[in-house]
């Protein structure tokens, strides 16, 4: 676990506003939200970036794009349209090194990205 906010958060050392959680990951609000709905997945187990996602990780990383859509679809955003978000490394934004995913929602999002 070491230092890493998100292994905290799974461990409830760090308490979080939880909105689902099985075996496999954990979703919680976003802390700093950038929009109406801003919630982030993670899987329970520690993966730094999505480049250290490995051949055994393929299930996992599926089965957290799921709980992303079920809960785009309990927070009402699924019909309108939301935005998921993999942020790696500093440079593409990535400020905790756990692997995640941003489901935003809520408002139009705008683009082009970057």
């Amino acid at each position: 676990m070491g230092s890493c906010i998100f292994c905290k958060i799974v461990e409830k050392i760090i308490p979080s506003s939880i909105v689902y959680e099985d075996d496999l990951t954990l979703a919680f609000e976003d802390v700093n939200p950038h929009a109406p709905v801003h919630t982030i997945v993670i899987p329970k187990k520690h993966i730094p970036t999505l480049l250290d996602v490995g051949e055994e990780d393929r299930n996992l990383i599926g089965h957290m794009f799921h709980v992303a859509a079920r809960i785009a679809r309990e927070k009402g955003v699924a019909e309108k349209g939301f935005r998921i978000v993999n942020n790696c490394n500093h440079e593409g934004g990535q400020r905790v090194y756990h692997f995640h995913l941003h489901l935003l929602g809520g408002r139009p999002m705008r683009s082009p990205f970057g």
